[in-house]
């Protein structure tokens, strides 16, 4: 069975949050809640977080999973971004924006998009989640908590602990958390192309 965390939103409980990052660091899948809905996460050496993530969204090897970045800096650490998409990234971010673009060396290759070396990479707008990035000190591996045959990413904690009780590891429930999943943008050839329309801007991307 899943263990339920209630963390404040706007304080989170520094004991609580150190409860998530141990859990982490022993290989834990967690289900927590993002700026645009719920997302699953893993530390990104978690090598079974990888495939446990994809049975439960029931994907494919294909699918472009995303780093949670604390802040710019960190991101580029993983990402190549060029002069054109620098700009336009920085300015939306922190945001419900995911973006696509060629991953570096320090990206695992099994996280990697097989055949055009791409991750996903987003910085949130939420305090949680920073402050949870802030004490592991590395990008969480993650992916938006929709599960096979629905559209939207959960909103509620308990339903996820519900539904994923012998899934997950443990659930974080902390405030009000909106359905609508991030904007995804694909930046990797060297123009923007949105891919997915949500809670984020998508206007500033269309060309």
């Amino acid at each position: 069975m899943a263990r339920y965390l209630d963390i404040h939103p706007e304080n989170p409980q520094p004991r609580l949050i150190s409860q998530v990052v141990e859990a982490l660091r022993d290989d834990a899948l967690i289900a927590y809640p993002t700026d645009s809905g719920y997302a699953l996460g893993a530390q990104l050496g978690n090598r079974e977080g990888r495939d446990r993530i994809l049975r439960i969204r029931d994907l494919d090897d294909k699918h472009h999973f995303t780093l949670m970045c604390s802040d710019f800096a960190q991101l580029g650490q993983f990402v190549h971004v060029d002069n054109s998409a620098f700009r336009a990234i920085k300015a939306s971010t922190p945001g419900p924006y995911t973006f696509i673009l060629p991953a570096t060396s320090e990206v695992p290759k099994r996280l990697m998009h097989p055949k055009k070396r791409t991750v996903g990479v987003r910085i949130p707008d939420h305090v949680l989640v920073q402050t949870l990035l802030a004490e592991l000190g590395e990008p969480l591996l993650t992916s938006t908590l929709i599960l096979p045959g629905e559209t939207e990413a959960r909103t509620m904690g308990w339903e996820v602990k519900e539904e994923l009780d012998h899934s997950v590891d443990l659930v974080i429930e902390s405030g009000d958390v909106i359905a609508e999943p991030t904007t995804v943008i694909d930046w990797s050839e060297g123009a923007p192309e949105v891919l997915r329309y949500g809670s984020g801007d998508a206007s500033r991307f269309e060309v």
